[in-house]
C-alpha cells in the first residue's frame, strides 16, 4: 500500500507485533521516533522502563517539532493509549498532515516467539495483556477518525517495493513518442557541469542515456543560463552545435531541443540547421519550437523581444515555413518565392510546440506534431496530436539517498516544499507516477533531473524508464 507522504504515521501494536521492522523497511531513521530508541537515550538501555516518563517527554517534543514543519513523523510505542493517541491525532491535525494509524495484528504466538529472542524480554503477563487489549484497541482506532487504518499481519517487512531490475531491454531504440498507453523518455540536459573536459562529460552522458533506454536527449536553447536552473555564469553552450556533435557519438538516440525561440532563430535558418542535424544523425533529429520568453537573454545579446502577441505570431508563422523547406521541390510556399534548402531531412522532422495558453495550445494542435507543457499544468491541455511533459524530478536510491538529494538542491526552498515541487522519490514512486501520465494520454516525458552531474545520474533512470515504458 501506498502511504500519504508527507504524514503522521501511528503504530499500534503488542510488544514483538513487528512494529520498529515495519518501520525500519519503510522509513529513515530520522523520520522514525521510537520510544525504544529514546529509553536507550535518556536511560540505561530500550528496557530501562525507569526511563519511559523522560523518554516520552523527549518523544511527545520531537513529535510535535516535525509535525510543525511538516516532516513524516513515524510514532513507534505501543500505541495501546488512547489518550495519546488522540494527542497525536490532534497535533496531526493542527499541522494540515495526513493522519495514519497502522494497526499490527500479529498472531499471539509470533508476537512471544519474538519475545523470547530479545535480550530483554517483555514479561510474559505484561505481553499477554497485550495482546488481549488488541481486540479493543482495534475497535477504538476504527472510530477515531484516522484518515487511512491499515492493517498489518506483523510478517518481517522488506525493502520498500520498487522495479525488479532491467532484463536485457536492448539500450535506445525507443520511439520518440510512445503509442497508446506508452510512454517514451527523452533526457533533457539543462546543466552542464562538464569540468575541463566538455566534449568528454557529454559524450558520456549521452551513452549513458542510451544504455539507459532513453529514447532521445534534448537541450534548452538559451543564451543565458535560465535562474530556474542555475546562475548565468554557468555554461549554456549552442544546442545546434552540441547536438550535432552528440550526433556522432550515438546511435539511436533522437536529437532535438526543448525548445528553440522563433525570436532568435528565423524560421529559415533553424530549417536549414535542422536538416543538417537530421542528416548527420540518420534521421534522428526533431525540432522543438516556441515563442521564446526571456527578456534578459535578448537585450544582453542585442536581439529585439517584441511584445507576448508577436511573438506567438512568430510561432505561428515558422511552422509552415519549416514544413515548406523540408518539403520536395523549390516551388514558392508559405509566403517563401523559393524553398531550395538542402539537405533535406532524411524523413518527416517532428515538431514539438512548447508553451501553455490557448492560443499556443491550438497552434500546437493545428501545426505542430505534438505539444509540450510542464507536468504540472497537464489539465490545461486540450485535445492535441500528442502531448508531451517536462519533468524536472529528483530520484534517489533510497529514501536516505532523496532525502540527501533535496538537502544538498533546495537553497533556500524548504525541503518538502522542494521534495513536493520536484517529485523527489525512489524509482518505485516515480514509476507509478509516470505510469499515471501515461494513462493521462501523456506519450513523452522530457525528463529534466534536477541532480544530474554525470552519467552516474542518467544510469539511475534505466529501472524507471523499463518499468514505465
Amino acid at each position: 500500500m501506498n502511504l500519504p507522504d508527507p504524514a503522521l504515521v501511528v503504530l499500534v501494536g503488542p510488544a514483538g507485533a513487528g512494529k520498529s521492522t515495519w518501520a525500519a523497511g519503510r522509513y529513515r531513521d530520522a523520520e522514525i521516533v521510537s520510544s525504544d530508541a529514546l529509553r536507550a537515550r535518556v536511560g540505561s538501555g530500550t528496557a530501562d522502563l525507569d526511563a519511559s516518563d523522560d523518554a516520552f517527554a523527549v518523544l511527545e517534543a520531537v513529535v510535535a517539532a516535525r509535525l510543525r514543519r511538516g516532516l513524516t513523523t513515524v510514532v513507534d510505542t505501543l500505541g495501546l493509549d488512547a489518550g495519546r493517541r488522540a494527542g497525536w491525532l490532534a497535533a496531526g491535525r493542527a499541522a494540515g498532515m495526513p493522519c495514519v494509524t497502522v494497526v499490527f495484528d500479529t498472531p499471539a504466538d509470533l508476537c512471544r516467539a519474538r519475545n523470547r529472542s530479545r535480550d530483554r524480554p517483555v514479561p510474559a503477563r505484561v505481553l499477554t495483556a497485550q495482546v488481549r487489549r488488541m481486540p479493543a484497541v482495534s475497535a477504538e482506532v476504527a472510530g477515531e477518525g484516522w484518515d487511512l487504518v491499515v492493517r498489518e499481519d506483523g510478517g518481517p517487512a522488506g525493502p520498500p517495493a520498487g522495479p525488479a531490475p532491467a532484463t536485457g531491454r536492448p539500450a535506445g531504440g525507443a520511439p520518440l513518442f510512445a503509442g497508446p498507453s506508452g510512454l517514451s523518455f527523452v533526457l533533457q540536459v539543462s546543466r552542464f557541469p562538464w569540468g575541463t573536459e566538455p566534449s568528454e562529460w557529454l559524450r558520456d552522458v549521452a551513452r549513458a542515456a542510451e544504455e539507459a533506454g532513453f529514447a532521445g536527449l534534448a537541450l534548452m536553447d538559451h543564451l543565458i543560463q535560465i535562474p530556474q536552473v542555475g546562475q548565468p555564469f554557468e555554461a549554456i553552450p549552442d544546442p545546434l552545435v552540441t547536438l550535432g556533435m552528440l550526433a556522432g557519438a550515438t546511435t539511436t538516440l533522437h536529437l532535438g531541443t526543448l525548445v528553440s525561440p522563433v525570436t532568435f532563430r528565423p524560421a529559415g535558418v533553424l530549417a536549414n540547421a535542422m536538416a543538417t542535424l537530421d542528416v548527420l544523425s540518420g534521421g534522428r533529429a526533431f525540432c522543438g519550437l516556441g515563442a521564446g520568453w526571456w527578456a534578459r537573454e535578448h537585450a544582453g545579446f542585442g536581439l529585439p523581444f517584441p511584445a507576448a502577441g508577436e511573438r506567438v505570431d512568430l510561432l505561428e508563422q515558422a511552422i509552415p515555413v519549416l514544413r515548406a523547406l523540408w518539403a520536395p521541390g523549390t516551388r514558392p510556399l508559405a509566403g517563401l518565392p523559393e524553398t531550395t534548402c538542402y539537405p533535406r531531412p532524411v524523413g518527416a522532422l517532428p515538431i514539438i510546440v512548447g508553451g501553455t495558453g490557448p492560443r499556443v495550445l491550438r497552434i500546437a494542435a493545428t501545426l505542430g506534431d505534438a505539444c509540450n507543457v510542464p507536468a504540472a499544468r497537464l489539465d490545461e491541455v486540450g485535445p492535441q496530436k500528442r502531448t508531451t511533459v517536462l519533468d524536472v524530478p529528483v530520484l534517489g536510491d533510497d529514501r536516505e539517498h532523496v532525502a540527501r538529494l533535496v538537502e544538498r538542491l533546495r537553497g533556500r526552498t524548504p525541503a518538502t516544499t522542494y521534495a513536493a515541487r520536484h517529485h523527489a522519490g525512489t524509482a518505485a514512486e516515480h514509476t507509478e507516477r509516470y505510469r499515471g501520465l501515461a494513462a493521462a494520454g501523456v506519450c513523452t516525458a522530457f525528463v529534466a533531473p534536477a541532480e544530474l552531474t554525470g552519467p552516474d545520474d542518467v544510469a539511475r533512470w534505466a529501472p524507471v524508464i523499463a518499468h514505465s515504458s
